[in-house]
């Protein structure tokens, strides 16, 4: 591990960052006392993954500075260490060796690559919180000190679900294209689950392209096999500039989309970007609830944006930063069940206790985390249409959609 990384994980309270490794802050208020409490949000702020996960640390921040305000955990303030892996798999793994190192209570992960670190931080015996877009680790023994802020956990055969082959089918396709990134196990079997999906909801397959490179955007030759297969469904499940540039180099060819349903990109950032024409009509899933459907959970997250992260009133979250709101949240609630004196130990039992987790209202399903380890919960998304002047909800209710029993997308299950 490089000294820079050991040693910058330890300080707290930074105000800037430290080469291109670590930005630190936290709102210190004067109603806290007490020793700090550590935490450590680990994510790919810069690197191809960027375009998911670069101004994800806002959301992690926002969250603790929220709880700082009100006087942290049991009169104790939290401080938070954001690491930027760069999206690279080996500064992921010197994070979290850091993180321990740096006798972090918990991290938040969200990164494409945490996966190659995650046994280091179950030896250590370290809480994890977050996103489980990297692997399937966070519903496999022994990982049980990690908790899907999102899903509650992964069934580790990863059976087909019924939710994305039946909106593209009945919106209009009958021939659908999958595209996933070779080099991410979740993100190939994602691509494959999506094609068996339509499949069983009465469509064809076209293309099933689980190679692509990370982070691709040469589509050309791509494009011309979709439309010698007549692929007028779409769902890749990849990154936005991977799957923009997709849809880009599609239309170049000539292909006719009817339903296309993109898993990330609904974002501010997309709004009036050079990839907004090509994305017009395009839905895309949400799986936090949109601020333009509110509730206490996002108007709750809304102002604290707005308070610490400058957002503007009519402002809504990203993916990336939805991820880490709710990834912090859930760490913080398993801070404060664990004591005055919480430990990693205690932070994980007390997670393992918590049976009704819902994020204030952002998440569509409620989440039992005594019972839901090595399972999954029924799928559950929000829809957002892309318009000419923004992101249009499909509906006030979620999409989900269920298993089909007897599958397996994990080879050898």
């Amino acid at each position: 591990m490089s000294g820079l990384v050991k040693d910058a994980i330890k300080i707290a309270l930074v105000a800037a960052s430290v080469g291109s490794f670590l930005v630190a802050a936290t709102a210190t208020p004067a109603s806290s006392t007490g020793t700090p409490l550590h935490i450590t949000y680990i994510s790919s702020l810069t690197g191809p993954a960027a375009t998911e996960y670069g101004d994800s640390q806002q959301g992690c921040s926002a969250r603790v500075d929220l709880q700082n305000s009100e006087g942290g955990i049991s009169g104790r303030r939290i401080e938070l260490s954001i690491v930027d892996d760069q999206t690279n798999p080996t500064m992921t793994q010197d994070a979290v060796q850091a993180a321990d190192d740096g006798n972090s209570l918990g991290i938040v992960a969200n990164s494409p690559f945490f996966d190659l670190a995650a046994k280091y931080a179950q030896t250590a015996g370290m809480p994890v919180t977050g996103n489980s877009a990297d692997g399937p680790e966070w519903g496999e023994k022994p990982y049980t000190n990690m908790f899907d802020a999102f899903r509650g956990s992964e069934n580790p055969s990863t059976p087909v679900n019924s939710v994305f082959g039946d909106f593209l089918k009945q919106h209009g396709g009958t021939s659908i294209g999958t595209y996933g990134y070779g080099v991410s196990p979740l993100s190939a079997e994602e691509a494959q689950g999506a094609a068996d999906s339509f499949q069983r909801a009465g469509g064809k397959v076209g293309v099933i392209n689980t190679s692509v490179p990370f982070g691709s955007v040469a589509f050309t030759a791509l494009a011309l096999v979709a439309k010698d297969h007549h692929v007028d469904a779409l769902l890749p499940t990849m990154d936005d500039d991977s799957n923009f540039a997709l849809l880009t180099a599609l239309e170049q060819a000539g292909v006719k989309l009817k339903a296309v349903l993109l898993p990330v990109g609904y974002e501010p950032s997309v709004v009036g970007s050079p990839a907004w024409t090509a994305v017009q009509g395009a839905y895309f899933a949400s799986l936090a609830r949109p601020f333009s459907l509110p509730n206490a959970g996002t108007e709750q997250m809304s102002a604290a944006l707005v308070k610490y992260a400058h957002f503007s009133k009519s402002q809504f979250a990203s993916f990336g930063q939805d991820l880490s709101w709710l990834g912090c949240d859930l760490l913080i609630k398993g801070l404060q069940r664990a004591g005055a004196n919480p430990t990693r130990s205690g932070v994980i039992k007390a997670l393992r206790t918590l049976k009704a987790y819902n994020g204030n209202g952002l998440l569509p399903i409620t989440i039992n985390f005594s019972t839901v380890f090595g399972h999954d919960l029924p799928q559950c998304v929000w829809i957002m249409r892309a318009e000419k002047t923004g992101f249009v909800p499909v509906s006030a209710k979620p999409f989900c959609g269920t298993d089909y029993p007897g599958t397996s997308l994990r080879q050898g299950s």
